[in-house]
């Protein structure tokens, strides 16, 4: 097989898978159906035309007829008038009109015979036609029938075109998410074990266990001394009770002083009552 060959092969092959992938049954039978009509049509036109031929030429035929009694009667009266020439030529004519319609009788007998062929071929043709479209009806109803059956078991057994771009669909986004959530978790279990710095920060790693074992010095701190105000034992015991006790002493020693400031505010004026004042903010400051 030549190039030529093979390449023209090809072609009518591609070209025969195009066209049945694109054939639809059912528009073909309704064009097989009115290329059927088409040619029942064009039969009736040809009776129609085969009919009105066959008529005139049955005109035709009664005109000559009309003329061989017209010529037959000139004959007549030629004779009795003793003009043998003038019946001659009427009896001539009479019989070329005769022989015309010997012709017309043979051709209107043919178009005849070719009339009840076209008549019969329209009948057969009417009977095929019906036979035809009741077929094609059924055929259409059969294969609309098998194309829902076939969609409706496509999409449950996701065997179709479009179920499968949707399956794969589905399965992308399934891996996508997967990828995604163990990614999210992850990043979590190392934020959690410290592997990744701030990157707002320059603070090491020691640096932030330091400031979280400063926080939790300052929150306990915070804690006994509520502990105290509200008449709590601290956690640890005996600290609370001498911070009590040192309370205790710095409230006698203040009213001690104020009961001197008071005694010796008549006889030291401004001036006791000046350094009186001090040694209370310096105590104050002390207790602070």
């Amino acid at each position: 097989m030549g190039i030529l060959s093979r390449t023209s092969y090809v072609i009518r092959s591609k070209i025969n898978s195009i066209l049945d992938r694109a054939e639809d049954p059912t528009e073909t039978l309704d064009y097989s159906y009115e290329q059927l009509r088409d040619e029942l049509q064009n039969v009736k036109r040809g009776i129609a035309d085969l009919t009105t031929q066959k008529k005139r030429l049955e005109i035709q035929k009664r005109r000559l007829e009309e003329n061989v009694s017209k010529h037959n009667e000139q004959a007549r009266q030629a004779v009795k008038q003793d003009r043998d020439d003038l019946a001659r030529k009427a009896l001539e004519r009479k019989k070329q009109k005769m022989t015309q319609i010997e012709e017309l009788e043979g051709q209107i007998a043919d178009l005849q015979q070719t009339q009840d062929q076209l008549v019969d071929k329209k009948d057969t043709l009417e009977q095929r036609i019906e036979e035809f479209r009741t077929k094609k009806e059924s055929m259409k109803a059969r294969y609309e029938a098998a194309e829902a059956s076939t969609r409706v078991s496509e999409a449950m057994t996701g065997a179709g075109d479009d179920m499968a771009d949707i399956s794969r669909s589905i399965e992308r986004a399934e891996e996508r998410t997967e990828d995604m959530e163990a990614r999210a978790a992850a990043m979590d279990e190392l934020q959690e074990s410290g592997a990744f710095d701030d990157a707002l920060s320059d603070k090491d790693s020691l640096d932030r266990e330091l400031d979280q074992l400063s926080t939790d010095s300052e929150v306990e701190a915070e804690l006994d001394t509520l502990r105290t105000e509200m008449g709590k034992p601290s956690a640890d015991g005996g600290e609370g009770e001498t911070e009590a006790e040192s309370d205790a002493d710095i409230e006698a020693e203040l009213a001690e002083l104020e009961t001197e400031t008071e005694s010796a505010s008549g006889s030291d004026g401004g001036d006791g009552e000046e350094a009186t004042d001090a040694e209370l903010e310096e105590l104050k400051d002390d207790d602070q």
